[in-house]
């Protein structure tokens, strides 16, 4: 088994982010939203712990969150169809990922990570005995797909795909889920999607789920999040999308695992559900994007594309330094610029540097203006 331990991506998410608290920098490194949650999030909960909901929740999870998200997903603009027998909500997205991983591989089986990705990634496979093969995006961040074409071997059993995308902002659209299925089609090869940004597509693009490609389905694990859906990250629920044979097998190892998910902050969701419009927080953090995108521009620091969806954008910092590796940049601008950011290159398993950096914008307004006028003054 690979040594996961040989370099812990994790520790310079934490370190970046302690360097931003000990040197009182402004803090746009980590996606944490640092604005309230919607009110009403608020009075569910209190309905909920004020009720009998304190014991355990069943296995596949509140049969009214249930109900409730198989109509949220059937009303969306792409409407994603699926059964109570096609959904488990799980406590996170990277215990879903990784439980999904030990329904379908085995010892030394080989499982595709399209990168830039989050860092998750690599551990959850290692730890469930395959290897990690890592397939790199293009300069411009688009997917080769020929280059995911030769990444596969007779051994591949997964492929680990994130749209859109942390920390590009790539969307994959209904043609990218095609073209991939037509890879894979005719090997017996999984497909772990994580959609979990999937409310926040930028400009009018759509988001479009794995799971509603008719074929793909039958063999995707796809993976949703309302921690990063309403910003509540610390109430610990999200939801997957599997076939009936997938879910039958992911929750044989669940049972073992979590068994279920924080039964008052369900009832909340579920309750919320019913209310909530989706593109009312769709366009707080489009806003929020654009600002960042027009404050930037006072700054030497040049973004590229705009971010299509997520709540991160990347921008190349090479006008500033040729010299210092992305890892130095990111620490110079949080400790001597007060600006917190990451490097790009924490992202990668095959590349040591980059030109660019991340940042954010799931933050106050107030917060993006006093770090991008500090910016400004300070480069």
């Amino acid at each position: 088994m690979q040594n996961i331990y040989k370099f812990n991506r994790y520790e310079l998410f934490t370190e970046m982010s302690q360097l931003a608290a000990t040197h009182g920098s402004f803090d746009l490194s980590l996606g944490l939203p640092d604005f309230d949650i919607d009110e009403r999030l608020k009075l569910f909960l209190k309905e909920a712990v004020d009720s009998n909901t304190h014991n355990y929740a069943p296995l596949e999870g509140n049969p009214l969150l249930i109900e409730n998200i198989i109509h949220f997903n059937k009303n969306r603009k792409n409407s994603i169809q699926h059964t109570k027998e096609e959904i488990t909500v799980v406590p996170c997205a990277t215990f879903a990922l990784f439980t999904a991983l030990k329904c379908i591989v085995n010892l030394g089986d080989e499982v595709i990570i399209i990168e830039p990705a989050y860092y998750t990634y690599g551990p959850s496979v290692t730890l469930n005995g395959a290897v990690p093969v890592y397939c790199t995006l293009n300069n411009d961040f688009t997917i080769d797909w020929e280059n995911v074409q030769h990444s596969i071997s007779p051994k591949t059993k997964a492929i680990i795909v994130n749209s859109p995308q942390n920390p590009t902002g790539k969307i994959f659209s209904q043609a990218d889920w095609n073209q991939l299925y037509k890879i894979i089609k005719d090997q017996e090869i999984y497909v772990i999607s994580e959609e979990i940004y999937d409310l926040y597509c930028y400009d009018n693009r759509e988001h479009f789920s794995s799971f509603i490609h008719p074929e793909l389905k039958k063999r995707t694990f796809c993976i949703f999040s309302f921690g990063k859906m309403l910003h509540i990250s610390g109430w610990k629920v999200s939801y997957m999308l599997a076939s009936e044979e997938l879910t039958s097998k992911f929750r044989f190892h669940q049972q073992y695992i979590s068994y279920g998910v924080n039964a008052p902050a369900q009832y909340a969701l579920a309750k919320f559900l019913e209310v909530f419009v989706p593109s009312e927080m769709q366009q707080i953090m489009q806003k929020k994007r654009d600002l960042l995108h027009e404050l930037i521009k006072d700054t030497p620091l040049m973004i590229e594309q705009k971010s299509n969806g997520s709540i991160f954008q990347i921008i190349n910092f090479r006008n500033i330094s040729n010299k210092m590796t992305d890892i130095q940049f990111a620490k110079w601008l949080t400790v001597d610029k007060k600006v917190a950011c990451l490097p790009l290159s924490a992202f990668y398993n095959s590349k040591q540097d980059s030109n660019y950096i991340r940042v954010s914008f799931a933050k106050k307004d107030s917060l993006i203006i006093e770090a991008l006028e500090h910016l400004r003054k300070a480069l």
